[in-house]
């Protein structure tokens, strides 16, 4: 574990103070009302989204590699918090606070082992289409959960046919007063997303004043729908509000040592703990990548680790990097993870001496907030995408999407990452294999079945388009066992090995048996361009002694010297098929 403060801190001055501090302004602006929000959204108090939202940007600080993410709660973790604690406690209680902050705690903790034990690596397990996919997913759970604020009715489950069904029971006892600020707010944020800046534009305002008013909509809607319910007592007529929010500094916390719960939320820490790493590294990249900077993931799994444990030790919850607020934090010319700390005192303000405003703060807007921000996540267009490119992803994307929104998040993840580990396995057990001759003039080879190429009787040659792993291995010995027959003049038979990146022990008893098969045909296996890391693990074997064949640095020199001197060219059916890629 390092200190990357070390590493900018040396070069750090009032310029670099100067652009920190007014993304940090902007920011502190939008996450306020995020906070609130994405702590409603969990099951929390709404102070508890401010104090996960201070320590975690300052430890991030020390600890981070990427300069411009943001750090807190989001809205997939909180969701995922919400289903976790809600099966151990009822929302609201002391035990689901205590939960919220093991699940932190725990998250944590797990990141900080993978980062030291250096395992990144492990979260490319969850391929872009599952992610995709659920995160769509969980935003039409998201947005369908704060349907019950804005309508100001009693609902719950925490997935789509439990929450439509509770909702559609209650639909008739909606509050008119509460749907009109929901609604109110819910529009009122559409339009400032999408209009508000333009507008502001068109009448002279400079482009940084009017990004800074567009980020404050929230902030605006919040203190109107505030200021309205206060000046017309609706509390009293039954809208819902936040009530009484704790001022101060974030509470020193220690979940207490309970080995039964501990041991229930350890596979859902876990869960939110890989998700939000996926979501964290790959914005700090895709932001890192426009400054040509760079990103350690393991240095961020670091990083995280400690921000959640932060987090569960100062009354938050769940934290990861989002995607929103770290774009805005970009945007706004943050220049290094100071940003981050100066946001943390801003919020740290705000908690001492803005909170008594809050009282009066309707639900409703906060729902229509957290609608209008998880809305922007839904990318259903993936599922064309996919379908056109590779059915494959498209099963992915589509058993993700579909068991999140029937099972809930945990199932949906797990099934999503099943089904990509089992298509990989299914795929990757039939490999392309295809015979291969030369391009008449040159020294490549290419596909008998796409181009026109010349070939010679006696010899063979497949080009085998994967690893070769005990998945697959039998396979190989299948498709040799189907070609060989027929072809009396066939003498030898060679392997290119240009796309196997590796040949496991079960992969090397086939390639025993293959040799033994042939040898009783009189015929003799050979192989081509086979990879340095490949040769030095069958140097570390006898099985170069004894399959009897040669291993030839190129294909043509292969054929070059095994073949006769004349060829027997052998020509696609069409010119078309020539032009195909290899």
């Amino acid at each position: 574990m390092r200190l990357p403060i070390l590493d900018w801190g040396r070069r750090y001055d009032r310029d670099l103070m100067a652009s920190d501090l007014v993304a940090a302004v902007i920011v502190t602006i939008m996450l306020i009302p995020q906070s609130l929000a994405y702590a409603l959204l969990a099951g929390l108090p709404a102070e508890v989204g401010i104090y996960a939202s201070i320590a975690p940007l300052v430890v991030y600080a020390l600890l981070g590699t990427s300069m411009s993410l943001a750090v807190g709660p989001v809205a997939v973790a909180s969701l995922m918090t919400a289903a976790a604690a809600g099966e151990v406690a009822v929302a609201g209680s002391a035990p689901y606070v205590e939960a919220a902050l093991v699940l932190a705690l725990l998250s944590g903790l797990m990141l900080l082992l993978m980062g030291v034990l250096r395992l990144g690596f492990l979260a490319t397990f969850l391929s872009h289409p599952v992610v995709s996919g659920f995160i769509s997913a969980s935003a039409i759970i998201i947005a369908a959960a704060q349907l019950k604020h804005i309508l100001g009715i009693d609902a719950h489950g925490h997935d789509l046919v439990s929450l439509a069904g509770s909702l559609a029971q209650g639909l008739s006892q909606s509050h008119l007063p509460t749907l009109a600020i929901g609604a109110g707010t819910t529009v009122f944020l559409f339009w400032v997303r999408s209009r508000l800046k333009p507008m502001l534009l068109r009448i002279g305002l400079g482009a940084r004043m009017a990004d800074l008013l567009t980020r404050a909509g929230p902030v605006a809607a919040i203190a109107a729908s505030t200021l309205a319910v206060w000046a017309l007592d609706l509390d009293a007529s039954g809208v819902r509000v936040v009530g009484e929010v704790p001022g101060g500094i974030p509470p020193l916390t220690l979940p207490s040592w309970n080995p039964a719960l501990w041991a229930s939320l350890a596979a859902p820490a876990f869960l939110i703990g890989v998700v939000g790493f996926v979501e964290s590294v790959s914005v700090g990249q895709t932001l890192a990548a426009r400054r040509r900077q760079r990103v350690d993931p393991d240095q961020e799994l670091v990083a995280l680790g400690a921000s959640n444990v932060a987090a569960g030790l100062t009354g938050g919850f769940p934290v990861t990097g989002g995607f929103s607020r770290s774009v805005v934090n970009f945007d706004a010319g943050a220049r290094t993870p100071a940003a981050g700390a100066y946001t943390a005192v801003g919020l740290l303000c705000a908690s001492l001496f803005l909170t008594p405003a809050l009282y009066y703060l309707p639900k409703a807007t906060l729902a229509g907030t957290i609608v209008v921000a998880v809305l922007s996540l839904v990318d259903l267009s993936a599922l064309r995408r996919t379908w056109a490119y590779a059915k494959a992803d498209f099963a992915a994307i589509a058993a993700t999407l579909i068991g999140t929104l029937l099972f809930g998040v945990e199932v949906g993840l797990v099934l999503g990452v099943g089904v990509s580990l089992a298509l990989y396995l299914f795929r990757t057990s039939r490999p392309h294999i295809a015979e291969v001759g030369r391009v008449p003039g040159t020294e490549h080879f290419r596909n008998v079945d796409r181009h026109p190429v010349e070939v010679d009787p006696r010899l063979l040659g497949l080009r085998v388009d994967e690893s070769l792993y005990f998945a697959n291995a039998r396979f190989l010995e299948d498709r040799i066992n189907a070609i060989v027959p027929g072809r009396d003049a066939l003498r030898h038979v060679i392997l290119l090995c240009s796309a196997i990146n590796e040949i496991d022990a079960s992969a090397l008893e086939s390639l025993d048996a293959i040799v033994m098969r042939l040898r009783e045909a009189g015929i003799t296996l050979h192989l081509s361009e086979v990879k340095g890391p490949v040769m030095d693990r069958l140097r570390r074997t006898d099985f170069l002694d004894r399959f009897g064949g040669r291993v030839f640095l190129s294909h043509f020199q292969a054929v070059t010297e095994l073949g006769s001197s004349t060829t027997d060219a052998r020509h696609a059916a069409d010119g078309v098929g020539a032009q195909r890629s290899n």
